[in-house]
């Protein structure tokens, strides 16, 4: 199946199978497929929650206005942001580079001067705004892999993050949830599988000059 006929087939699935499960290949292709999406500086201020614990998920569904694919599915990511974005993030940053290039620190210290200087200078809201951002590139990235190893999915904004963020306990972990991704197999009777794309034509979405 080419790439183009793959996004053809992915759609937000609204119904999943509860009896089938993804293998741990393909939760590990996911995973890795979060960790290798391309992000602002290359600064990894995101974290993905994988829960499989269905009675958990079950206590989730109310607080994401009761939309069932956060328990049905096979599992549940939870794209999240870091509460606090510093320094220290930008020293980890650049002592993996260091590790796994060999990079001289007189070459990497400019940059990673520069990139202190330039969180230090937003204010929380923007360091909340930008990191978010980052977590939105990480769901593309991850609908798309979906699509290629036809693993179905449902991105999901529809959620009370405070309320998702205390089932899961993820202020121990110092995280903020941002996107829900429930993924597995739809169901053979999601009416919605069968529907055809609702897209504009290209000459109304490209421009070309």
């Amino acid at each position: 199946m080419s790439i183009l006929k793959k996004l053809q087939w992915r759609y937000a699935t609204k119904k999943f199978n509860t009896t089938k499960t993804l293998s741990k290949n393909q939760i590990n292709t996911l995973k890795e497929a979060f960790n290798l999406t391309a992000l602002s500086y290359g600064l990894q201020t995101l974290k993905l929650v994988i829960v499989e614990d269905k009675i958990l998920r079950e206590q989730l569904v109310k607080h994401s206005y009761g939309q069932r694919q956060v328990v049905d599915a096979s599992h549940l990511l939870v794209i999240c942001i870091q509460n606090e974005i510093n320094e220290d993030d930008v020293d980890t940053h650049f002592d993996t580079i260091k590790n796994i290039r060999q990079t001289p620190e007189e070459i990497l210290n400019p940059f990673k001067d520069s990139l202190k200087s330039t969180i230090q200078n937003m204010t929380v809201d923007k360091k909340n705004d930008w990191a978010t951002r980052q977590a939105y590139i990480t769901l593309g990235n991850l609908m798309t892999v979906c699509a290629v190893e036809q693993i179905d999915s449902c991105p999901m904004e529809g959620f009370i993050p405070e309320k998702i963020d205390n089932i899961l306990g993820l202020d121990k972990y110092g995280l903020t949830s941002v996107l829900l991704f429930p993924v597995g197999y739809r169901a053979d009777d999601d009416m919605f599988a069968s529907l055809k794309k609702v897209r504009l034509p290209l000459s109304k979405t490209i421009i070309e000059l």
